[in-house]
């Protein structure tokens, strides 16, 4: 209860009237702190802010491992409010977003039960708006609002900044992973010293691995770091630390190497500020043993003795390290540190190079994939990664590169076609049936274009050599062959499907589809084995486009059934049959999911032969927003009766705009990035409002697989790559094929792709030869694997990725 007389603040009162100001008004002065909103007013999305819950009581607390607190305004005032545990789910699938209007309607106020004078709003109901905000076009600079806050709470203000609601928490989270810096405490620049250091009495790295245990007091150590990693997030339930980070560092003198760990309130002060190279004087360390498990980085090339066996510790407290960043004027040649040393390797050797070999790159990128996030063994964890090509002028193939987060959001964000790319500590993967890549490690660091400058690689040779390669370049003719976002799958799926095989795609049954399809994330990646058989093809001009509705929150309180679902129950059957009349070579045309008509389309029907192509052009499709353009299709001929017997059909996924690569120019850098990028935590005025250049899909095939109990069917795209230029081509089985729809499926391509010296003799089949040959799938057992995808919102991507006969299956 709270006395009605009490009312928001008024600092710096406002000239207009503002809902929100009313909102907090209204909470403040009624005897119940909860009620219900006039949702005719819209607020936007300012910023949507993460971090480790407060443990809750009941069996739902490992669903809400994370909170949320939301900053909306409405042109007028900020306000920081807490998002309700029953809402979160709108953020897991990016329903609401930052740059969005929202309309409230229902909140109440929370008072802190643990800190005298704090307390904030809950969101408790909500309805997303459709299209672009209404509200922030009239918003030059958003900080230059005054946030609102009760009165009497005024000292909390402090709290609605950078630090959570939720007092027991001290900072956020990276909204979409655990891996990067987080809001204002994390300090970037350097903090070098000139102060004269005392060198008379230290000790080496060697002689401290073997001292381990026998004294709790170490001389001061002068060391250089030569390798650093990501950071590291420990926060769980139970961990009673205000900051849970630490980063390990990997430290050289002239004696040997050891590993360095930072530890929690020292990485946002410290980690942005220690870089390769750098040179620390330590004081105040303690040592203890490593953890084996941990990954590190390959140093062989250093020649130099590796302590593995104990780790230096940096601590802000018991005791608090002393240390300090040595300016490189002041680094002396007489202390012995060992240069920086790095292993490039261009792209004609890496098919040389044993798997998991580590080795550093250089390389002028030409395709940047998007951003997605795949789940850690962690509960609620997720690794956020993308893919990218690059090229070095050394082989006709680039370097295929699969990048995960390294700490580094302001370049891993800013990697385009065009820059030049440097990762260090890349891992070789070698894989059947696939040209070798590289995936990023725990000591991976990233720097394109207006980053190099001061980094110890750029005298190495083999980096000098890349910039005269480049130099012989033409911009215009490296930009034909770059594009950006959409779909990217890699390393092709293996020529044969092997159940048992170590790391093998999960065959997952129809029930577990059903389930993946419901619970996955913004742009989470799954892949999965699905065995069944293709009982229909469609053959769809363009891809999906967005048909984005005004949708009102599932709170805790409402029925889920009226919202959208990744599955459709099934029409009667009465609505379910097709209508057909004859056409050349046997080719029917009917209108799929449309009523009959009449008794003798039924008769016509029933009379075809279960072994006739039925290609069919309809104008109806039975996908929400599906175009209505015409599309020839196939279907098998216990289709129909199949249909009707089904429990389920998953046909809310497929191709959507989204899945489609663009073309890369420099006048569209900026929304083309911020298109393939995850959506941001927090809305500037500097983000593109311009629209995503529209996607040049020339067509692809829809098809329904039934699992193979016919209990449940599901829909998924087939995009199959036409040419050489696309980035999925790289790596495809070179030997033709002859275009059956099935040979198709099974090869990812239609033969020959374009711009190869096949395609000059011969063209590519029309998607009517294709379908022609689908009678082959006619109660064919196959294994399908799938990649799904979510796009946000209710975009659910599903697309076949390659089709096993089961003659390409083995169980061993």
């Amino acid at each position: 209860m709270e006395d009605s007389q009490s009312s928001s603040s008024l600092v710096l009162p406002p000239p207009q009237a503002s809902f929100l100001q009313r909102t907090l008004e209204r909470l403040s002065s009624t005897q119940c702190l909860r009620f219900g909103c006039d949702q005719g007013e819209a607020v936007a999305v300012v910023a949507l802010q993460r971090y480790l819950s407060e443990r809750a009581d009941g069996p739902d607390e490992l669903l809400h491992n994370y909170s949320y607190d939301v900053t909306l305004t409405d042109g007028v005032w900020r306000v920081k409010c807490f998002l309700h545990a029953s809402l979160s789910n709108l953020v897991h699938t990016n329903t609401l977003r930052t740059g969005m209007d929202i309309f409230i309607s229902q909140c109440c106020f929370v008072f802190s039960e643990r800190m005298l004078g704090h307390g904030y709003i809950c969101i408790e109901k909500l309805r997303c708006g459709a299209g672009s905000s209404a509200v922030l076009p009239n918003i030059n600079d958003v900080s230059l609002l005054p946030m609102l806050v009760r009165h009497g709470m005024e000292r909390s203000v402090l709290l609605h900044k950078d630090v959570p609601l939720q007092v027991s928490r001290k900072h956020y989270l990276p909204l979409w992973n655990n891996d990067d810096p987080e809001g204002d405490m994390w300090i970037s620049g350097a903090s070098s010293s000139d102060a004269v250091l005392d060198v008379s009495k230290m000790m080496l790295i060697s002689t401290l691995e073997s001292s381990f245990g026998h004294t709790l007091n170490y001389l001061p150590l002068l060391v250089k770091i030569i390798h650093k990693s990501r950071l590291r997030y420990y926060g769980k339930f139970g961990v009673k630390k205000d900051c849970p980070y630490l980063a390990y560092f990997e430290v050289a003198d002239q004696s040997g190497t050891m590993s360095l760990v930072l530890w929690d309130e020292l990485c946002p002060e410290f980690y942005e500020r220690l870089n390769v190279g750098t040179v620390l004087y330590l004081q105040n360390y303690k040592l203890k043993q490593s953890y084996a498990k941990r990954s590190r980085p390959q140093m062989d090339h250093y020649r130099m003795k590796h302590c593995n066996s104990v780790e230096i510790s940096l601590n802000p407290r018991d005791p608090s390290s002393i240390f300090t960043v040595v300016s490189p004027k002041s680094v002396q040649p007489q202390w012995g540190l060992p240069d920086v040393s790095y292993r490039f390797t261009s792209r004609s050797e890496l098919d040389k190079l044993a798997d998991n070999f580590a080795c550093d790159i250089i390389g002028l990128v030409t395709f940047v994939g998007r951003v997605e996030r795949v789940r850690s063994k962690a509960l609620e964890r997720y690794w956020t990664y993308r893919w990218v090509h690059a090229v070095d002028g050394t082989s006709d193939h680039p370097f295929i590169l699969e990048l995960f987060s390294s700490s580094q959001p302001e370049i891993f964000n800013n990697i385009c076609p065009m820059t030049y790319l440097v990762c260090t500590q890349m891992r070789v993967c070698n894989v059947t049936g696939s040209q070798p890549y590289l995936t990023s490690s725990c000591e991976t660091e990233m720097f394109i274009t207006g980053y190099h400058k001061g980094q110890p690689y750029v005298s190495d040779p083999r980096v000098k050599n890349f910039i005269q390669w480049t130099k012989t370049l033409k911009d215009n003719a490296v930009l034909q062959k770059t594009a950006v976002g959409g779909h990217y799958s890699y390393p092709h799926s293996p020529p044969m499907f092997v159940q048992s095989a170590a790391g093998q795609v999960p065959l997952i049954a129809a029930a577990d589809l059903k389930r993946e399809l419901e619970t996955l994330q913004y742009r989470e990646h799954k892949r999965h084995a699905f065995q069944g058989q293709i009982t229909a093809v469609q053959y769809l001009r363009s891809p999906k486009t967005s048909g984005v509705e005004e949708t009102e929150q599932v709170s805790e309180n409402d029925d889920a059934d009226s919202h959208s679902s990744p599955s459709q129950r099934l029409p009667s059957p009465s609505s379910a049959g097709t209508s057909a009349t004859s056409r050349k070579r046997k080719i029917q045309m009917s209108r799929l999911g449309c009523k009959k008509t009449n008794e003798k389309e039924q008769e016509e029907e029933e009379a075809n032969s279960a072994s006739e192509v039925q290609l069919q052009e309809h104008s109806c499709g039975h996908n929400p927003g599906q175009a209505v353009s015409s599309a020839l299709s196939w279907e098998g001929s216990s289709w129909p009766k199949q249909h009707q017997e089904l429990t389920e059909h998953l046909c809310q996924g497929g191709l959507h705009q989204d899945s489609i690569r663009r073309r890369f120019t420099f006048d569209e850098k900026n929304v083309l990035l911020q298109w393939s990028n995850l959506q941001p935590s927090r809305w500037t005025s500097k983000q593109s409002t311009e629209p995503v250049p529209p996607a040049l899909c020339s067509g692809y095939y829809q098809l329904t697989i039934l699992g193979i109990n016919k209990q449940i069917a599901v829909d998924a795209a087939f995009l199959p790559v036409v040419s050489s230029n696309d980035p999925q081509a790289v790596s495809l089985p070179q030997g033709l094929h002859d275009n059956t729809m099935l040979s198709c499926l099974s090869s990812g391509f239609l033969c020959p792709l374009t711009g190869t010296d096949d395609s000059e003799e011969r063209s590519l089949p029309e998607p009517e030869e294709i379908l022609e040959t689908a009678t082959e799938l006619e109660d064919m057992h196959v294994v399908c694997i799938l990649d799904l995808c979510h796009l946000g919102e209710d975009k659910l991507e599903v697309l076949i990725n390659k089709v096993y006969k089961v003659t390409e299956v083995s169980l061993d």
